[in-house]
């Protein structure tokens, strides 16, 4: 899977939980991808980012430790950046 595959799948996650109640993240890299987006989009999509917070939330709840400042979740190679998550993510949600 090449990077861009990676992210395409990540973002299709994203805004399937941002659609979607109570589906809760499935691993540290998507609960910290989820928080991150779910502030990125908040402005734009309050209702989506509070789906996406919930998520995020859920997992955090079971696994406290793993939650990431949002520096590290793009060190970590998880989001290319900022402004792109949101513009692609928003592209997305707006169903584009």
């Amino acid at each position: 899977m090449t990077a861009r595959d990676a992210e395409s799948a990540l973002l299709a996650r994203c805004a399937a939980v941002a659609r979607e109640i109570a589906q809760p993240a499935r691993n540290q890299r998507e609960a910290n991808v989820f928080r991150l987006a779910a502030m990125v989009v908040q402005s734009r999509f309050p209702c989506e980012s509070k789906s996406l917070m919930q998520a995020s939330e859920q997992y955090f709840a079971r696994h406290p430790d793993e939650r990431l400042a949002p520096v590290e979740v793009v060190q970590n190679g998880w989001v290319s950046s900022l402004p792109r998550l949101r513009d692609m993510l928003s592209r997305r949600l707006h169903g584009h």
